[in-house]
C-alpha cells in the first residue's frame, strides 16, 4: 500500500489550486492537503472545501502557520514570485520538505539563500520546472542521449506565448510589472532556459539578448478609448483584446478546441461560438456542457479574486460583465501599468561550443513551444502546443523523416502536457526512495536557468555580451 503524503499549501492561486490541488483530488491515496494559507478569502475557502480542511488549519498568511510545530510532511510554496524566499526558508527550518513553484526567487540573492537553506537543513526541495517531466521533452532528451541526432550543433527554441495569455498575465495580470514580480525572461522562460541547459549538458559560456516593450503601451491606444473596455470602447467589435471577448465569450478556449485534431472538440467549439441558446439548454443536464457555457477556469478564475462569497459562484455573463467594469482584467491593454517587455531573443554559447537561441514573444496564434535541434546526423523538429504535440526526426543520410512522438489534445490530463502530475509523482517518489536524495529539478540544478535569465536580462538592458564566468565570479 502506498504511503499517503500529508501536505500544506501556501498560496491557493492557479498553480496551487488547479495543478497540485487537482492532483490530490485525483490521487487522494498519494497526497492529502491538510492545511492552506491564502490571503484571498474566496480562494482559501474554496480550497478548504475541496480538500475537507478543518477551519483551524486555514490561515490568511504563512507566518502563523509556520509558527506552529510541524504537523505535515511537505509544504507546497505557490505564492507570487517575490514572496517565495521567506516562507521557503521558514518551512525548511521547521523540518518540512518543499515543492517550490518557479521561479525559485525573483533575485539571485534569494535563490542562493534557498540553496543555503537546503544545504543547512538537509531537507528535500524540488522546483517546479515541470517541462522536464513531460513525455514530450523526456522523449527529446532520450533521443539526444542515445545519439540519434549525432553531436548537437545548434538548438533554436521558441516560447510562443499566445496573444490572450500574454495580455492576461503580462499586461493586465500579476506579472505585468517587473517591480511587483520578475523580469519576463525569468518569470516565463526559466522553464525554457532550464530545458536548454538540460539538453545541451554544459554550462553557458556567454549570453547576449535583445528585446523591448513594443506594442502594449499608451501610444498605441485607440482614439477615445476608455480605461476599461466595457465603458464604451469605439473599437470593441474589432479589438483583439476586448475583455468580454476573452472572459465572457472565452475565445481563447474555443480557439484551442478548434485547433485540435479531435472532431468532438471542434463541434464543442462551434456550439459555444454559434449556438449558445442550444448550449444553455443542453448544459442543464450535461455537466461538461455547463462548464463550457459558464466557463470558470483559466483565464476567468482570476476575475473572482477578492469578491464576496455570495458572488464567487456566479459565473453568468451578466456577473462577469459587472466584474470587468472594475477588475484589472477589464482594463484597456494599452492603458495598464505594465512595463515588462513583450518580445525578447536570447543567444547562448555553451562551454561545449553548442549554440542556442531562445525567442519569446506574446503574439502567437496558439500557446506552446516549438524547437529545432540540428545535429551532425539528423534534425529534430518539435511542436508542443496546447492543441497537440508532435516530434519528427529528419535523417541526413537517408533523407527520410520519422515521427517519434504524437499526442492529441485531451481534457483528461494534467497541465503542461502532463508535466504537472508527473512532477508531483516524481517529487513524492523522492520522499520515499532512499536512492534519491534530491528531485531532478532541485535547487542546485535550477540555479543554472536562473543565472541565465538574470544574465540575459542584464545583457538586454546593458546592450552587452555577458561572459558567464565573470558574471558568476561577481556573485561570489
Amino acid at each position: 500500500m502506498e504511503k499517503q503524503t500529508t501536505a500544506i499549501l501556501i498560496g491557493a492561486g492557479n498553480r496551487g489550486m488547479t495543478a497540485y490541488g487537482n492532483y490530490a483530488l485525483r490521487y487522494p491515496n498519494k497526497l492529502n492537503f491538510i492545511a492552506v494559507a491564502e490571503p484571498i478569502t474566496y480562494r482559501r475557502d474554496k480550497f478548504a472545501k475541496l480538500h475537507n480542511i478543518a477551519s483551524e488549519r486555514c490561515y490568511d498568511s504563512w507566518e502563523p502557520l509556520l509558527q506552529e510545530a510541524k504537523f505535515a510532511d511537505v509544504v507546497f510554496v505557490c505564492t507570487q514570485d517575490q514572496m517565495h524566499v521567506e516562507p521557503t526558508l521558514n518551512a525548511l527550518e521547521k523540518g518540512y520538505d518543499i515543492l517550490l513553484e518557479k521561479p525559485m526567487a525573483h533575485t539571485l540573492e534569494g535563490c542562493y539563500k534557498i540553496i543555503e537553506g537546503v544545504k543547512k537543513t538537509g531537507r528535500i526541495l524540488g522546483v517546479c520546472h515541470v517541462l522536464r517531466y513531460t513525455a514530450f521533452f523526456s522523449t527529446i532528451k532520450k533521443t539526444i542521449s542515445e545519439g540519434s541526432l549525432g553531436n548537437i550543433i545548434n538548438i533554436s527554441h521558441r516560447e510562443n506565448v499566445s496573444w490572450y495569455h500574454f495580455a492576461h498575465s503580462f499586461v493586465r495580470g500579476n506579472w505585468r510589472n517587473v517591480n511587483e514580480s520578475s523580469p519576463m525572461i525569468l518569470a516565463k522562460c526559466c522553464h525554457d532556459l532550464d530545458l536548454l541547459y538540460w539538453m545541451v549538458e554544459a554550462l553557458p559560456k556567454r549570453i547576449s539578448s535583445f528585446g523591448s516593450l513594443l506594442h502594449f503601451k499608451s501610444i498605441n491606444a485607440p482614439i477615445s478609448s476608455p480605461d476599461y473596455c466595457v465603458e464604451g470602447c469605439p473599437i470593441e467589435d474589432t479589438c483583439l483584446y476586448y475583455a468580454p471577448r476573452i472572459y465572457i465569450n472565452i475565445v481563447p478556449i474555443t480557439q484551442i478546441l478548434e485547433k485540435s485534431e479531435i472532431k468532438k472538440f471542434k463541434i464543442l467549439a462551434n456550439l459555444r461560438k454559434k449556438h449558445q441558446k442550444i448550449l444553455a439548454v443542453l448544459s442543464k443536464p450535461i455537466k461538461l456542457l455547463q462548464s463550457l457555457r459558464y466557463w470558470r477556469d483559466w483565464p476567468v478564475e482570476p476575475l473572482y479574486s477578492g469578491l464576496p462569497e455570495e458572488a464567487s459562484e456566479d459565473y453568468s455573463d451578466e456577473t462577469k460583465m459587472r466584474i470587468l467594469r472594475t477588475s484589472p482584467y477589464g482594463r484597456c491593454v494599452y492603458k495598464c501599468d505594465n512595463n515588462v517587455i513583450d518580445h525578447q531573443v536570447v543567444n547562448i554559447e555553451f562551454e561545449n561550443n553548442v549554440t542556442a537561441n531562445l525567442i519569446v514573444h506574446g503574439f502567437s496564434e496558439r500557446e506552446g513551444r516549438t524547437l529545432r535541434i540540428d545535429g551532425t546526423k539528423a534534425t529534430l523538429i518539435g511542436e508542443f502546443f496546447d492543441s497537440g504535440q508532435k516530434i519528427t526526426i529528419y535523417n541526413h543520410f537517408t533523407g527520410t523523416s520519422k515521427e517519434i512522438f504524437s499526442e492529441k489534445l485531451s481534457i483528461d490530463y494534467s497541465g503542461h502536457g502532463g508535466g504537472d502530475f508527473s512532477l508531483v509523482d516524481s517529487f513524492l517518489e523522492t520522499l520515499t526512495n532512499p536512492e534519491k536524495s534530491q528531485p531532478l529539478t532541485n535547487a542546485n540544478e535550477t540555479i543554472e536557468s536562473h543565472l541565465m535569465a538574470f544574465a540575459a536580462n542584464k545583457a538586454r538592458v546593458k546592450n552587452s555580451v555577458i561572459e558567464m564566468n565573470e558574471f558568476r565570479m561577481r556573485l561570489i
